[in-house]
Order: structure tokens, then C-alpha cells, then sequence
């Protein structure tokens, strides 16, 4: 049986930041067909009501004659705190296209969403886009069972994170020793729990986004590591730890 693990505590402790200009580049496949492409990157360090946040932006685009998908998460994390302040959300998938833009408020634990009434959220809330993040700090261990009440809509915690295995994956940037997890987040998306998706991240320090397969209503999606780039500025290598 998997082990159980609730490692909130320890990755507030043990959390490392983010890079700006790192980029992430992968090819898309819809079933067979390499039909789109997608990216992963930190954008820039910015001001957020006073905060100083990471900018992320995880964006997923291409499909057929028939079906067409554009998903963008732009996320703001908090510097100090890891917490998601700001989150906004493009789905585009066929004929849906809807944007969702929320306001998220760590130190009252509440969020707006479209500019509507205040309703209550968590401490250290995360969205979709940060948990991506969130989840290089995470010490993952082998047949562990994550669970974490930390997604900012409270009705759906908690985010579930399961280690299936390790795996070695060839992708267009190399052969690579992986871990493999399903993630499970009850929001709508690529990390739905209809989605059944599965991520495969390094097996090393830096947990980088390797592959990814996920479920949509026209079929299957998957993401495959074509390349990494890293431009360190200045003011990233100013809040990275040594």
C-alpha cells in the first residue's frame, strides 16, 4: 500500500526558488499526431499589490482541421511565501473558450474571481500554474501518496499527487532517468480529474517537467521535453539561494 504523506511543512521549509528565463519547450501530440507546441517558463520578477511575485506562464497550443487548443496559465508567486497572488486562466479548447482572472489574497485567505465578491481561500494557496512549481520542491519519495490543502478554491482539496514508479523516458532532448506522478487537482483543465493525466519529472534536484499525458474530450494530449533554456538575469540570480 502507498504511504500516505502529507509534505506541506517540509516543502514550506526546504522550497528553492524559481529561475527567471527558464524556458521549457515541448513538442505536442494529439494521439499519434505531433500537431501543436507548448511551453513552460518564468517570465520576469513583478510587483503584485506590493509583493514581489514570480511571473509563470504554462501555455499548451495546437490541434487539427477539426479541434483546436489554446490553455494559458499565467501565475504570480510570491517570492517570499510561495503563494499564488494572482492567477489567470485562457481555455480554448474547440468551441469553449472562456478566461477566468483571479485576485488571491494569502494574508486574509481569500480570493476575487472576475472582479466579483470576495470568497474565502486557504494559507499558502497555489493554482494550477504554480502547483507545476511548486511540485520541484517537493522531496519525492517512491510509492508516496501527496496530499496538500493548498489549492485556493478550498472545495477542491485536496490536491493529490501519487508516485507511481520510476522510468527512463526518451524525449526529444535526451534519454532520462524519471519519476512518474499523477497529479489530481478538481478544477477544469489538462490536471482535471477526468484528465487522468500523468507527469514524468527528472529523477534529480530540479524535478523538470519531462512528459505529460493528459485526457481531453476529443482525445488524448501529451507533452514531450524538446528543450531547456536558462537566461539567468541579474535580479533572478539576486533571490536564487546559494
Amino acid at each position: 500500500m502507498a504511504r500516505r504523506t502529507d509534505a506541506q511543512s517540509d516543502t514550506l521549509a526546504h522550497s528553492k526558488a524559481l529561475i527567471v528565463g527558464e524556458r521549457l519547450e515541448y513538442d505536442v501530440k494529439f494521439g499519434p499526431l505531433k500537431l501543436g507546441r507548448a511551453s513552460m517558463e518564468v517570465l520576469d520578477i513583478e510587483e503584485v499589490r506590493g509583493r514581489r511575485a514570480w511571473h509563470t506562464r504554462f501555455q499548451v497550443t495546437g490541434g487539427t482541421l477539426f479541434f483546436h487548443v489554446n490553455d494559458v496559465l499565467e501565475s504570480w508567486i510570491d517570492v517570499e511565501s510561495f503563494s499564488s497572488l494572482r492567477f489567470r486562466q485562457q481555455l480554448s479548447e474547440g468551441s469553449r473558450d472562456r478566461v477566468y482572472e483571479y485576485e488571491i489574497y494569502p494574508e486574509r485567505a481569500a480570493y476575487v474571481e472576475n472582479e466579483k465578491d470576495e470568497r474565502p481561500s486557504v494559507s499558502h494557496p497555489l493554482d494550477d500554474g504554480s502547483f507545476l512549481y511548486f511540485l520541484r520542491t517537493v522531496p519525492i519519495e517512491l510509492g508516496a501518496v501527496y496530499e496538500f490543502d493548498r489549492y485556493f478554491m478550498p472545495d477542491r482539496n485536496p490536491v493529490r499527487l501519487e508516485v507511481l514508479g520510476r522510468d527512463t523516458v526518451d524525449v526529444p532532448a535526451g534519454r532520462f532517468d524519471a519519476l512518474v506522478i499523477r497529479p489530481v487537482i478538481k478544477a477544469k483543465g489538462i490536471f482535471s480529474q477526468n484528465g487522468r493525466a500523468q507527469i514524468w519529472i527528472s529523477n534529480d534536484a530540479d524535478h523538470v517537467l519531462l512528459q505529460m499525458t493528459s485526457h481531453l474530450k476529443f482525445g488524448s494530449i501529451s507533452l514531450h521535453l524538446k528543450s531547456r533554456r536558462v537566461h539567468e538575469t541579474a535580479e533572478a540570480a539576486s533571490t536564487t539561494p546559494r
